[in-house]
């Protein structure tokens, strides 16, 4: 009789009751990783990874299944996909009461489900989340809605340029290959094609489930503060009944996605935004039992180099490129592609078959030469929120990894193989590749891909092409790279310092400034200038900042509402030096005309392709407009731009720093000396002229909404195409340092997250993406709900505030029990900890840039929050955020599709007079009907 461990590696050790085998060595981990680990199979086959933190906040869990996209029925695409959306329902309660969230996604080969929850409550929620995959319910109620959750999600993503080309390049794959399906679904994929071919999608469901949803072919991880053997214990008695059907991984062996039909073709493709790319995509061998060696990686790093001599440095000294960049890409076991990613300028569009020839002379010229990578990142793998971590490690342990390198295996290179890193580049070759130019300017396409609407041409590479890719000739411009003066030696942890990390011990550090100036933003003109300015300065640190980025070094230059920050991270040793390197381009930049030109048409295209944002994000930008002093629309940034000359930027770049101010903030691994000879670099090398004056740092400022007041601003989604309105609803509240006032707007946001969820998005199915959340601006606060739909803002408005008048009873009725509750969790919320030392650094620079260095924020809200009575809360609702209160002060942005059946055009006072109609009439909830029915009174009223 077979025994459940029978066929098990001697490296693991059987309990004694037989429920489950150890690891008997626990995961390689990185050297500053204090978390313990133990890897466990319980007797039906399901491996788990359990983690021991002692010091975390929130534990999670994670589990993926090896089923995907792939596994779809050619007549219900997308099924996988909703098998996640109902799966994973109702945790939503549990989890928002204790500090937690859920997610989930559906890949190609695979499903993840993972979670997080304050610590006291992972037992609970283990018990849940197990019986997901023990007895789902999948109520038949639920599948309606659900499906047009999957729809909403579908018309969220249709006007993306990323998802349309990724569809687009599986609709023209092997029709005879699932990974031409269409994996997202939508009402047709999942309603209409299997109601006319006589499928129940429930029963379709279950079937599926039964099919694959196998405990052979899930990965489990858990983490908590609990010690391992108790971790243990949970995990064997809640998932040992998970089912083991003995299911085969579905991966398709009997074809391939990519045929020769689809290799050697020219695609062309129109994007929504105005960009130009190219791609050159390869068949590549599956690099995940190449672990060791990693070849794939040690190309992506080679041909994607952005220093001196490589693909990139020579395409932006032509004008015919900004950015490169060179991966491969996992989709499923087997399948594998390589892909060179370029973004063009409107000239390299022209060029375009230049720049293929330029990849091939490149890939040429490494067949004949190569260098040894060093890696060393792991040594020093810093944590990450849980819910993450799990969900990441869960993907890696369907990987071919022994199970006692499921930590260090993705990323560590164990040894330099030149073979098969040649081996790799052969697959690089010109009869084998594809490449995809994208662009609004192309012409001539007459072909429409179903499911996105993408217009396509596809076309053989040209014959002229064809003969220069097939024996490229050697670029004496193209070279690899030489030494990098950024690898650091030095690892050493310093523990004897003043401004240090006592929380992280790692040798790294974050040194971030402020350069405060009164000019760089003084006028819209100025921020134009300054933004190109900046723009400018990044482009021309491209090398020097990729040779940083492998040695472990980032740098960041942004502009900010009062100047501009520089920020250096990474490993101590050599960031001095980086900070030095970018300040000195800062101050003495050598503008080239050519590289000018460039820069100012992708910032103008930047401006331009903002107006095909997503709803939701317009909606939040113009709140963002409407309340902040310092903001210009980027369709007004747009205008300005234009008139800027070459000559203009270089007048005014050297003025910046005649009158500046330093603030900074260093955090990690550095002496208080090494941190004052940083401060020191900007002094020395900016050297300002004159001293600034208090009265000239006016930081910005936000409007106050009177007492009473309800303001609309309303206008069109620009996108022609875009199906989706959105509208935020934005409630001022006060000042953000009454703090009182403070620790109140938390704590409804709080209490409101898990009702708003529940009534507009589950049960009214407004929209996909509903949110409800509390935010601090410039001096204010306030409380917001935000929803991108394809209803009417009007409407979405009119829920909106029938929810909120809803929400105060909710309070009202809340039993003291569960009050406590709410306070527990928001304030378990307010003191977790950062989870690494960037995290931490950009808490402190967030206290430093708001200009209150308000340091114990924290602290003081928890102590404000424990002491608020419901009564309280309930005044404080009352008052501030009841749409009927006399105090309520509302700005509602308004964004709408210009495909809304029920479309009209108002102002303002006809806005109003509609409100005030609505209200009169007596209508508790608007349908489509009523509201249509609405309008036309209110023509013959006027």
């Amino acid at each position: 009789m077979s025994t459940p461990f029978e066929n098990l590696s001697p490296n693991f050790i059987i309990s004694a009751d037989e429920t489950y085998a150890t690891l008997s060595t626990p995961p390689e981990k990185s050297e500053n990783d204090d978390r313990e680990y133990r890897f466990i199979i319980l007797a039906n086959g399901l491996e788990v990874l359990l983690i021991s933190d002692s010091e975390t906040d929130k534990s999670s869990a994670a589990i993926d299944v090896h089923v995907g996209q792939i596994c779809d029925p050619p007549n219900l695409q997308g099924l996988a996909h909703f098998c996640e959306h109902l799966l994973f329902m109702g945790t939503e309660k549990y989890l928002t009461k204790h500090n937690g969230s859920s997610n989930a996604y559906t890949g190609i080969d695979n499903t993840n489900y993972y979670f997080d929850v304050g610590h006291e409550h992972l037992e609970g929620a283990l018990n849940r989340f197990a019986q997901f995959f023990i007895c789902p319910l999948f109520n038949d109620d639920c599948t309606d809605r659900e499906l047009k959750a999957v729809d909403s999600e579908y018309k969220l993503n249709i006007q993306e340029d990323g998802w349309r080309q990724y569809q687009l390049e599986k609709s023209l794959s092997n029709p005879n290959n699932p990974f031409s399906q269409f994996g997202i679904g939508n009402l047709e994929s999942l309603k209409d094609i299997p109601s006319k071919a006589g499928l129940s999608v429930r029963e379709e469901l279950l079937k599926f489930h039964d099919s694959y949803y196998s405990a052979n072919l899930m990965k489990l991880v858990v983490l908590g503060r609990e010690p391992l053997d108790t971790l243990n214990q949970w995990v064997v008695e809640k998932f040992s009944n998970v089912k083991n059907k003995s299911v085969p991984i579905p991966v398709p062996r009997d074809s391939y996605p990519i045929t020769d039909d689809e290799i050697g073709n020219l695609i062309s493709l129109k994007p929504v935004k105005d960009n130009h790319c190219l791609e050159i995509t390869f068949p590549f061998p599956d690099q995940e039992p190449l672990y060791r060696t990693k070849p794939g990686r040690y190309l992506g790093h080679l041909i994607g180099h952005e220093g001196v001599g490589s693909v990139l440095s020579l395409l932006k000294k032509k004008g015919w490129a900004n950015k490169l960049s060179s991966y491969r890409s996992h989709q499923y076991v087997g399948f594998e592609v390589f892909k060179i990613s370029i973004d063009l300028t409107e000239e390299g569009l022209a060029h375009h078959e230049e720049i293929v020839e330029i990849c091939f002379q490149y890939i040429e010229m490494l067949k004949q030469e190569g260098i040894q990578e060093r890696v060393f990142h792991f040594r020093f793998q810093e944590k990450y929120s849980p819910a993450y971590y799990a969900s990441e490690l869960a993907v890696y342990m369907q990987r071919p990894y022994p199970r006692e390198l499921v930590l260090s295996g993705p990323h560590l290179i164990r040894e330099y193989n030149p073979e098969l890193i040649m081996e790799g580049l052969n697959y690089l070759c010109w009869d084998k590749c594809i490449i995809t130019l994208s662009s609004k300017l192309l012409k001539g396409l007459d072909k429409k891909e179903r499911w996105f609407g993408v217009e396509y041409k596809m076309e053989p590479i040209s014959e002229n092409l064809s003969k220069k890719i097939q024996n490229p000739k050697l670029n004496p411009d193209l070279k690899i790279h030489p030494s990098n003066i950024f690898i650091p030696s030095n690892f050493e942890v310093n523990k004897l310092t003043n401004i240090t990390d006592d929380t992280f011990w790692i040798p790294k550090v974050d040194a971030l400034f402020l350069i405060r100036s009164p000019i760089t933003h003084s006028t819209p003109l100025n921020s134009v200038k300054t933004r190109l300015y900046v723009d400018l300065v990044v482009d021309a640190f491209t090398e020097y900042a990729y040779d940083a980025e492998i040695a472990g070094l980032v740098y960041y230059l942004y502009t900010h509402e009062e100047g501009i920050v520089v920020s250096v991270q990474g490993y101590n040793d050599k960031s001095p030096l980086l900070l030095r390197k970018v300040v000195e381009k800062l101050k003495s930049i050598q503008i080239d005309p050519n590289r000018f030109q460039k820069i100012k048409e992708e910032l103008k295209r930047t401006y331009d392709n903002r107006s095909l944002d997503s709803p939701n994000y317009q909606a939040m930008y113009y709140k963002r407009y409407a309340i902040i002093q310092k903001l210009w629309t980027h369709k007004e940034k747009s205008k300005l731009l234009e008139k800027i000359k070459y000559e203009d930027v270089q007048k005014f770049y050297p003025t910046l720093f005649d009158q500046v101010m330093f603030e900074g903030f260093i955090h990690g691994n550095m002496s208080r000396k090494d941190a004052l000879d940083m401060i020191k670099i900007l002094e020395d090398t900016l050297k300002p002229s004159e001293e600034i004056l208090k009265s000239q740092l006016i930081g910005n400022r936000s409007v106050c909404i009177p007492d009473g007041k309800k303001f609309v601003y309303t206008m069109d989604v620009p996108d022609e195409k875009e199906i989706n309105s959105a509208i935020e609803y934005y409630v001022q509240i006060g000042d953000v340092m009454d703090r009182e006032l403070r620790a109140k707007l938390a704590l409804v946001g709080q209490i409101s997250e898990e009702p708003s969820f529940d009534q507009l998005r589950t049960k009214e199915q407004l929209g996909y993406l509903v949110w409800s959340m509390t935010e601090e601006i410039t001096g204010s606060m306030a409380f917001r709900i935000v929803i991108q739909s394809e209803k009417d803002p009007i409407y979405l408005e009119n829920r909106i505030e029938e929810f909120l008048t809803k929400l105060e009873k909710i309070i009202e009725d809340m039993s003291e029990e569960e009050y406590q509750k709410q306070i527990a969790s928001l304030v378990s919320k307010k003191l977790e900890k950062p989870k690494n030392l960037c995290e931490e650094s950009y808490r402190y620079w967030y206290y430093i840039g708001s200009g209150y260095y308000e340091f114990n924020k924290v602290e003081t809200d928890v102590s404000n929050i424990r002491k608020i009575s419901k009564a309280e809360l309930l005044e404080f609702y009352k008052t501030y955020i009841n749409p009927c209160s006399r105090v309520h002060k509302k700005l509602s942005i308004h964004l709408k599709s210009k495909n809304l059946e029920l479309l009209k055009r108002f102002n303002l006072i006809d806005i109003k007079k509609l409100h005030e109609l609505i209200s009169s009439q007596g209508f508790a909830i608007i349908t489509e009907e009523e509201l249509k029915g609405a309008i036309d009174i209110l023509k013959v009223q006027r």
